[in-house]
């Protein structure tokens, strides 16, 4: 069923075979074993990849691999149950949770951990009219860019780049020229990323990652407004800047023809500064989603002046130079200080009110305490 599913993928995408062997640089007779369920786990993957075919009624995962053994400890099983069910070596199941193996041994597998695993419906990452091939590439508009630029200033990598995209930046990874974001290295002050949108959860996780290991000093994201993934809410809403567009942009494909998306858009942006994000409300219309300080996960925790909590940040994360001059800046830094000690007070302070109000519920019996007046 898998097999005849990632025929069909290649045939709806209006790929042969000789074609696909070429885009991958591997013989075709890899493509034909494939296609009759004989071959690797690599070239498997790889054919998957480049006919954005993506499994369904698996465990969560980045890999292929990482989805099978996500699916074999939902159920709780060793990795000797599952080959003992599986009817193969307990080698074999390691080697396919690590990205090798047969494409005969995998089969065996899914039918056993993951047996109603399947092709995922394809998201229309394009519109309007155009080859198949083009379909996913679309070009920001030059006016979009200089904002871009204002805002956050000179773009120093493009790593989604193309020979006839408008984004001019020091340095483009282009895949036509055997450039691959997802291989090369990073690097510059400011990356501007606006990723196939078929794939454009996968480029924002690669950019989160570039980020935070310190390859780029600020990202910023041109995407589809997706906002129903876990990783979405888990990560991004808290290391992440989200600025949600009003309206429709116009993008332009590789004829010249523009349309606008037929979905909302929003900005995503890693390492950029409150000036460079207020200096963009300013030019784009739209606003800024407040950032989620992870206090959905922290029961009972009291919430206190949020409001002044990010104003202290906002005012912290200016340089120096943009103060009154550097006695005022002193005094700034002072006085923030003291708002910093007086709300962790506060906290303090209303966290022991929390719990005795808990202790109080738990003991229906005990009166609560009465305030004192003075006389």
């Amino acid at each position: 069923m898998l097999i005849a599913a990632l025929i069909e993928a290649r045939r709806s995408s209006g790929v042969s075979q000789s074609t696909l062997a070429a885009r991958l640089g591997v013989p075709l007779q890899k493509i034909k074993r494939l296609e009759r369920g004989v071959g690797s786990v690599e070239t498997l993957v790889a054919v998957m990849t480049a006919t954005d075919f993506r499994l369904t009624g698996v465990g969560p995962g980045d890999t292929l691999g990482a989805k099978l053994r996500a699916s074999r400890l939902r159920r709780g099983w060793t990795v000797e149950k599952a080959a003992s069910r599986a009817g193969i070596s307990r080698t074999t199941v390691a080697s396919l949770e690590g990205g090798s193996g047969s494409v005969a041994s995998l089969l065996r597998l899914l039918t056993v951990i993951a047996p109603k695993a399947r092709r995922r419906a394809m998201e229309r990452a394009h519109w309007g009219e155009g080859d198949k091939a083009d379909r996913d590439i679309r070009f920001t508009p030059p006016e979009f860019l200089a904002r871009i630029n204002d805002a956050f200033g000179a773009i120093d990598l493009d790593p989604c780049g193309h020979a006839l995209s408008p984004v001019i930046a020091k340095r483009r990874i282009l895949l036509e020229e055997g450039g691959d974001g997802f291989v090369d290295d990073w690097s510059g002050g400011l990356a501007f990323v606006n990723p196939p949108f078929s794939q454009a959860l996968r480029w924002l996780k690669h950019a989160h990652q570039q980020w935070s290991c310190g390859n780029v000093g600020s990202i910023v994201c041109l995407v589809p407004a997706r906002t129903d993934s876990r990783w979405f809410h888990e990560t991004l809403t808290v290391q992440a800047d989200i600025f949600l567009l009003l309206g429709r942009v116009r993008f332009s494909d590789i004829r010249g023809r523009s349309q606008h998306t037929p979905f909302s858009l929003m900005l995503v942006a890693f390492g950029t500064s409150a000036q460079q994000r207020a200096r963009w409300a300013e030019l784009a219309e739209g606003y800024w989603l407040a950032r989620s300080r992870g206090l959905a996960s922290l029961p009972d925790r009291p919430v206190v002046d949020d409001d002044a909590a990010c104003d202290i940040d906002a005012a912290l994360d200016q340089p120096a130079q943009a103060r009154l001059g550097a006695g005022d800046a002193l005094l700034g830094v002072g006085g923030l200080e003291g708002q910093v000690d007086d709300l962790r007070r506060r906290e303090a302070e209303a966290a022991a009110d929390m719990r005795l109000r808990q202790q109080q519920r738990a003991r229906p019996g005990l009166r609560q305490p009465q305030p004192t007046t003075g006389m």
